[in-house]
C-alpha cells in the first residue's frame, strides 16, 4: 500500500515548477491536465442562485434529483441510452471518489483488476485501498497504443474480478474503437467480469462519434460508467462527478459513497445540473479550442528532435516517446523532465507513473496557443543541444 501511494514524478515536477516561478522564472506549465477555460456562466449563476436560496445543507447521499436527472438527460442526448436518474445514478466528489467508491463496492482482498497501460496513476492507489491487485495489460507505442485482445485475454486469471478501460485515454489521448470495446465486452461476458468505463474525457473527441462500452449488447448490467464535470465544463475545482451503474448495485455503492463523503457540496450540484442542461455551446467552443491547440502543438513538436508522437484522437495530452534522448543520455525520464524544467522552463511529466512500456513524457496542451508555441520552441532548442552534447 505504501509503495502504491508513494509520490510520483507528476507532483515532484509540479512542485519544483512552482518553486522556480516563485524565484521569478518563466515556466510553461504542461504538467497538469487543468483546463484553463472558465466554467460556464450559466453554471455559476445557478450555483449562486442556490446559495441565495439557502441551499447550503446536506443533500441526499446520492445527490439532488435535479442533477441526477440532468445526468440521465445528457446520457440520452449523447448516446441514446435511457438511464433512470433515481435508481442508476450517484453523484460523487469528482471522478476520483467515483472510482474509489466503485472499487470499494466490488472488490474483495486479492481480487484482480485488468487495466491496459499506460493508465492514470491514481488507479493503482484506488485498487490497493480496496484490497485489490492491478494486473497490467501493456499497450505499445509502436502499435498506436491500441488494445490487443489476445494480451487482454491472456491476463485473465481465476482471481480476475473486473476490467477498467479509459477512453479517451489519459495519458495517450487514444480513443478505443468499437472493435476494441467489443473485445472487452466479449471477454467480460465470457468470464462474468465487471467493467468500469472511465469516461471523464468523453466530450474531448477530435473526430468520430462518442462510444460507450455500456451501450454494447449485454454490457449495461455489468458496467459502471464514471464521469465528471471537471474536464467537460472546466469545473475541476467544483469537485462533482458521478456513477452510472446497474440499479441492483446502487444500494451498496451508495453506502460506500455515504461513508466516504456523505454528499457532494449542495450548491455545486445545482451549478453542474444547469451546465448539463444548457452549456452545450460552451463545451463545443472549448473542444474546438482544444482541437486548434492540438493541431498547432503537434506541428510545432514535429521539429523537436528526439520526440516521437502518436497524434491524440481525444483528451488534451501528447504522450511523446523520448527513448532516443534517454538512451543517448543514459538518463531516466524523470531526470530528463527535471532537466527540461530547470534549463528550458518547460514543465512536463515522466511516463513512468503511468506504467508505460518505454520512455515517455506527457505534455498537456490545455494552455493558450502562444504558450504552446513557446514551449515547443524551447524544447526544440534544448533537445538539439542535448543530442549534440550527449549529456545533461
Amino acid at each position: 500500500m505504501k509503495d502504491a501511494m508513494a509520490p510520483g514524478g507528476i507532483r515532484e515536477i509540479a512542485t519544483r515548477a512552482q518553486e522556480l516561478e516563485a524565484l521569478g522564472r518563466n515556466i510553461v506549465h504542461l504538467e497538469i491536465g487543468r483546463p484553463d477555460y472558465d466554467s460556464p456562466l450559466s453554471a455559476k449563476k445557478a450555483a449562486f442562485e442556490a446559495l441565495s436560496q439557502g441551499r447550503v445543507h446536506y443533500t441526499e447521499n446520492a445527490g439532488v434529483p435535479e442533477l441526477r436527472h440532468a445526468i440521465a438527460g445528457d446520457r440520452k442526448r449523447t448516446y441514446g441510452q435511457d438511464v433512470d436518474g433515481d435508481s442508476e445514478v450517484i453523484v460523487t466528489a469528482g471522478a476520483t471518489e467515483a472510482l474509489t467508491t466503485s472499487f470499494l463496492t466490488l472488490l474483495e482482498p486479492g481480487d484482480e483488476v485488468l487495466i491496459p497501460t499506460p493508465f492514470f496513476p491514481a488507479y493503482s492507489v484506488q485498487v490497493a485501498l480496496a484490497g485489490g491487485v492491478v494486473r497490467e495489460v501493456p499497450c505499445h507505442f509502436e502499435e498506436g497504443f491500441q488494445l490487443n485482445p489476445e494480451r487482454l485475454k491472456a491476463a485473465v486469471t481465476p482471481r480476475t474480478k473486473m476490467i477498467l478501460v479509459n477512453s479517451p485515454n489519459n495519458p495517450t489521448g487514444v480513443v478505443l474503437s468499437r472493435s476494441e470495446l467489443q473485445a472487452v465486452a466479449d471477454l467480460a461476458q465470457r468470464h462474468d467480469l465487471w467493467v468500469i468505463s472511465d469516461e471523464c474525457y468523453e466530450k474531448f473527441l477530435y473526430g468520430g462519434k462518442p462510444l460507450s462500452l455500456s451501450c454494447l449488447e449485454g454490457m449495461r448490467d455489468r458496467t459502471i460508467v464514471v464521469s465528471a464535470a471537471s474536464k467537460t465544463f472546466s469545473m475541476t475545482g467544483w469537485r462533482v462527478g458521478w456513477l452510472i451503474l446497474p440499479s441492483r448495485l446502487k444500494p451498496y455503492a451508495n453506502k460506500c459513497h455515504q461513508h466516504l463523503t456523505t454528499c457532494v457540496t449542495s450548491f455545486a450540484q445545482y451549478g453542474v445540473a444547469e451546465a448539463l442542461r444548457s452549456a452545450e455551446t460552451d463545451v463545443r467552443r472549448m473542444i474546438e479550442g482544444y482541437r486548434e491547440r492540438r493541431d498547432v502543438f503537434l506541428e510545432a513538436l514535429s521539429r523537436v528532435e528526439g520526440f516521437e508522437i502518436y497524434p491524440p484522437a481525444g483528451a488534451f495530452y501528447v504522450f511523446a516517446s523520448v527513448e532516443r534522448l534517454t538512451s543517448r543520455l543514459n538518463r531516466t525520464t524523470l531526470e530528463l523532465a527535471s532537466w527540461l524544467l530547470e534549463e528550458a522552463g518547460v514543465a512536463t511529466v515522466p511516463g513512468d507513473p503511468f506504467r508505460a512500456s518505454g520512455d515517455f513524457l506527457r505534455l498537456a496542451f490545455c494552455r493558450p496557443v502562444e504558450e504552446l508555441r513557446t514551449a515547443a520552441a524551447r524544447l526544440e532548442t534544448a533537445t538539439r543541444g542535448l543530442l549534440e552534447n550527449g549529456s545533461l
